[in-house]
Order: C-alpha cells, then structure tokens, then sequence
C-alpha cells in the first residue's frame, strides 16, 4: 500500500498564487509518476500535470504558463506551484502516484495508482 498526505489549499484571490505539496510513504519502490488531477463542483476529475521519476512532465493546456510541477526524490514528495490563480481553477486537488510510460504526448498507466485525501482550492474574490 502506498499512502498520500496532501497540504497546501486554501482561499486566494484571483492573480494570487498557492503552492501544494503531496508526501508519500509506504510501498513506495516501484511508484514512477507523480501527479496532480483535479474535480470541480459538479465535474469530472481532470488532470492538472504529472512528473516522472526521470523528470518527464506533461501539463492540461488550461495550465500551462502558470503551473509548474516538481519533486523531491529524496522526499517521496511531488509539488504543485500554483500562479495567477482563476476562478475557473476552483477545484478539489488530488495527489495520484502510479507506474506507466508516455506514448507520445499521453502517459499510460500500466500498475496500480494511489489517490491522497484531495484539498480544497478556491479562487474567489
């Protein structure tokens, strides 16, 4: 089993910025990818952007420019370096961990995939 610990949400304004961050422990020997998907009120989870353990990452296009993914190795843990925050980025933010490989511009999962608690972000004024 692999365990996600997510902190960082909260309320920011519109232009604002946040950071998340996501700790995983346990099973951790073959996790690969890290990443970050996200729901919003009455919608489907979507991705936000993911990393590999080499460095490899691949971001929504409605977050490119603004978002950037990163890890610490070293850590077990992923970030999520939120900037100039919209309303329409309102979401609950889940960590997700697994294996895979990209074919092409898509990564594909091919082992199990472990989900953290999710935390709130909200970007209102």
């Amino acid at each position: 089993q692999v365990q996600l610990v997510e902190s960082g949400g909260g309320l920011v304004q519109p232009g604002g910025s946040l950071g998340l961050s996501c700790a995983a422990s346990g099973n951790i020997f073959s996790i690969d990818v890290m990443g970050w998907y996200r729901q919003a009120l009455g919608k489907q989870r979507e991705l936000v952007a993911i990393i590999t353990g080499g460095g490899s990452t691949n971001y929504a296009d409605s977050v490119k420019g603004r978002f950037t993914i990163s890890r610490d190795n070293a850590k077990n843990t992923v970030y999520l370096q939120m900037n100039s925050l919209k309303p329409e980025d309102t979401a609950v933010y889940y960590c997700d961990v697994g294996t895979g490989r990209f074919v092409g511009g898509t990564f594909v999962y091919t082992g199990p995939r472990y989900w953290g608690q999710g935390t709130q972000v909200t970007v209102s004024s």
